[in-house]
């Protein structure tokens, strides 16, 4: 019988890259798993033209949700409320993760061997220094942030931060998420761990993005990821 896994894409000013992203999503042929795709585009509130190449483009995607911006947690969290496939994978809309590796992250659900899969940069070949990354202080604050997290909730885990988190609709049932923004990350991932679920990590092929390419992330949002790590550990 065969199955399916809902990609979330949540999307915010991605105009120069949405579209090349979809065109890769949709080449990756799932059909030797027996999977089919779902691609689930959350447009949360673009300034730019990311709406316009959406709507002239419907072909390259299942559902388009189109709301006022809310922040990636908020986007993420309405298209997991839309997505109705047996797997749930999150793809951002740049071009930093390359969705040739969805049958790495795919087939260890599907071999029973886990009910979770993130795509860890820490375990690729291409990036072993801080000078591979873009911004190496991003590559310094994921190894803390994951670090932090592996100390909190007692399970060693290398890239919390990852954008390639893949797991069962029956985990999405049993984690509670609440953040609008980036915080989702930690959330999703800290959650996960609360309810007894192990992580399994795969190495992926990853192209870091600098500020002048669109990065949106800075030191602020670590600061709350860390709250947020906190906040979750002595909270039920």
């Amino acid at each position: 019988m065969n199955k399916k896994v809902s990609i979330v894409i949540p999307v915010y000013n991605e105009e120069k890259t949405i579209k090349k992203l979809l065109a890769k999503v949709n080449s990756v042929d799932l059909s030797s798993l027996g999977i089919k795709k779902e691609i689930i585009v959350v447009n949360d509130g673009s300034k730019d033209n990311t709406l316009t190449i959406l709507k002239k483009n419907k072909k390259l995607y299942t559902k388009l949700i189109s709301k006022p911006n809310g922040g990636k947690g908020s986007a993420l969290r309405i298209g997991f409320e839309a997505a109705n496939g047996d797997i749930i994978l999150m793809q951002d809309a740049d071009l930093e993760y390359n969705p040739n590796d969805y049958v790495t992250l795919l087939l260890p659900i599907l071999q029973g061997k886990t009910e979770v899969v993130y795509g860890s940069r820490f375990k690729s070949t291409e990036i072993t220094s801080p000078q591979r990354w873009a911004l190496p202080t991003h590559y310094l604050g994921n190894k803390l942030l994951s670090l932090i997290t592996s100390i909190f909730f007692f399970k060693y885990i290398t890239d919390m931060e990852t954008g390639y988190k893949c797991f069962t609709q029956n985990v999405l049932k049993k984690i509670k998420l609440t953040e609008n923004d980036f915080t989702i990350e930690p959330e999703i991932t800290t959650q996960i761990l609360k309810q007894g679920f192990d992580i399994l990590e795969v190495p992926i092929h990853y192209y870091a993005r600098g500020f002048e390419e669109g990065k949106k992330i800075t030191w602020k949002h670590g600061i709350t990821a860390v709250l947020c790590i906190i906040k979750q550990r002595f909270t039920r």
